[in-house]
């Protein structure tokens, strides 16, 4: 199914009260999940605990610099 299609499907599953917000929110949503998908099969991705090994450190350091700020 190409982008076109899948976007068409989506807005006419949308209610027929949808706005076009509710369409371009639907239409990037998918968008994001289809590189996501790309980033997958290109082997652009990071090993779970590598994230959470550095979103810890940067926490660790944001409250590190708040507590020596107050």
């Amino acid at each position: 199914m190409t982008s076109k299609d899948l976007a068409i499907k989506a807005i006419e599953e949308l209610p027929d009260s949808a706005t076009w917000e509710d369409i371009e929110e639907r239409v990037r949503f998918l968008a994001a999940i289809d590189k996501g998908l790309a980033d997958i099969k290109a082997g652009r991705v990071v090993p779970h605990e590598e994230v959470k090994e550095s979103l810890g450190k940067s926490l660790r350091e944001r409250i590190s610099a708040f507590e020596r700020s107050s």
